[in-house]
């Protein structure tokens, strides 16, 4: 017994990530430090031309300024860098943008989302041949369907098993990276009530009206049964690239329906590829389904009623909220408070591939965990590569010309690299990852308390999260809502 349970734990190979690269524009300095180092040197240089060292000490307050803001940390970053992001906040503020009423009395343009934000710019477009719902980006020039998955409880695989469907996985990413047509891939996780409607499903197939007094009572006990626990879903989000499928799309005819041609093309062979891995998707969502998910991200309190309401708030010109109010680190809808935590660091060690299960498992808290996937086609994947390779050794070089000696964390970066290179001659794909989790609340001080439970289970995970400033409104946008929107 135990040697088959050495084998099947050997079958289950450890992953590691790639470090969030931090080397910079020059010396390991980011973009706004060289700028304020040159303009700290400028200062200095102009200073001792005009009076020589007189001149030095006169213009000392600036030069000394810039140096403070270039070095000193806040938060995590240097001050210099907190300067684009304040003076967003600040332009936002002063123009009013952090507050959104929907006005009842004037109806939104047909087609259009009735979303708060840069979000207002969506598009739907319902493709007449599938039924599902496409949404139209006309500014990032994306086309977007969106496909609920069931699959089985992954921790409760053995490990064979486990390791069998990480590499179907493997092979679907590979597939959207050779098609080259694809922009984003966004796989939703998010906790839900559990409305009822399963029991009531299970009655109806399995259960015996007979009118007895047990089948009554047992069917009204299913009627008056409100939401109990929670349940999970899983929905994935694919994007066309409409730009690097521009040829295609001439040739379809043009237009969103030449673009909604060619995505359901992709729509076929990524369900393929999914069906391949295990993994069960079910239809397409159609505008009500979508309709449904947009009202219960911002209005959690009416999710469970929604359900068991028959075609009751399936009108996405409703679909969005009523209110939002955007605050520096929060974001208040109709009947929530939510957070968003961005996962600045995803393990440094080998771990297995469940090892998000103590983000995902925990119970009690309503969050919705989005997984953004950036496909990289392959040439430019290499290009990236062998550009990415020249700067390490650059910078290396340079270092050494300086006397500055190379640290571990610039090793392990090239070695990433290295990895990388390895892996894209060997067939698979480079994906860009971006997590984020957005956590809702009742209250704020329940969603300081959920924040801080999440936060727990993310260092559980060997993850380092970070709790965004400045931006929940467009980060909610692309944590919450499966519309695979970047950030």
């Amino acid at each position: 017994m135990s040697n088959d349970s050495n084998r099947n734990d050997a079958e289950l190979a450890p992953v590691k990530f790639s470090r969030l690269t931090r080397r910079g524009l020059i010396l390991g300095l980011s973009v706004s430090q060289v700028i304020s180092v040159a303009l700290t040197a400028t200062v200095a240089v102009a200073g001792l031309y005009v009076a020589g060292g007189a001149g030095l000490l006169w213009v000392s307050p600036i030069w000394l300024s810039a140096l403070v803001v270039t070095w000193t940390p806040v938060g995590g970053r240097k001050i210099v860098e907190w300067i684009p992001l304040l003076t967003h906040w600040l332009l936002r503020v002063l123009a009013r943008q952090l507050v959104y009423r929907r006005r009842i009395v004037k109806p939104r343009p047909a087609g259009t989302l009735a979303l708060p934000g840069d979000a207002a710019a969506l598009r739907e477009y319902h493709d007449p041949e599938t039924d599902t719902v496409m949404i139209h980006d006309p500014h990032q020039r994306t086309l977007t369907a969106i496909l609920h998955v069931s699959h089985p409880s992954f921790v409760l695989l053995d490990p064979g098993e486990q390791q069998r469907r990480v590499t179907g996985w493997g092979r679907v990413l590979a597939t959207c990276c050779r098609s080259g047509r694809i922009a984003r891939i966004q796989v939703l996780e998010r906790t839900l009530p559990d409305s009822g409607t399963g029991l009531a499903q299970w009655w109806s197939r399995h259960g015996v009206s007979d009118d007895s007094w047990v089948s009554t009572t047992y069917q009204q006990l299913i009627e008056r049964a409100g939401p109990a626990g929670e349940r999970h879903a899983t929905t994935i989000s694919l994007a066309l690239d409409m730009k690097a499928a521009a040829r295609a799309i001439r040739t379809a005819g043009g237009g969103i329906r030449g673009a909604a041609h060619i995505l359901r093309q992709e729509m076929n062979t990524f369900t393929t590829a999914l069906r391949s891995a295990d993994l069960k998707p079910s239809a397409w969502y159609t505008p009500g389904d979508l309709a449904i998910a947009l009202r219960s991200a911002y209005d959690p309190s009416i999710a469970a009623t929604l359900e068991r309401a028959g075609d009751l708030g399936h009108d996405l010109a409703t679909a969005g909220p009523v209110a939002v109010e955007e605050s520096w680190d929060s974001l208040r809808s109709d009947s929530a408070v939510h957070a968003v935590l961005w996962v600045s660091e995803w393990p440094r060690s080998q771990v297995y591939p469940g090892f998000l299960s103590p983000v995902l498992l925990t119970s009690g808290v309503r969050r919705s965990f989005s997984l953004l996937c950036h496909p990289v086609p392959a040439d430019q994947a290499a290009r990236d590569i062998r550009r990415r390779k020249t700067e390490h050794i650059s910078d290396a070089a340079q270092r050494a010309k300086l006397g500055q000696i190379e640290d571990a964390h610039q090793t392990a970066e090239y070695h990433d690299v290295l990895q990388q290179e390895a892996d894209l001659t060997a067939g698979h794909g480079v994906v860009r990852y971006t997590g984020l989790i957005a956590v809702s609340a009742a209250t704020p001080d329940e969603l300081d308390a959920a924040v801080a439970e999440i936060e727990q289970a993310a260092i559980q995970a060997s993850c380092e999260t970070r709790r965004l400033v400045g931006q929940q409104a467009q980060a909610f946008t692309a944590a919450g809502l499966p519309l695979c929107r970047g950030i």
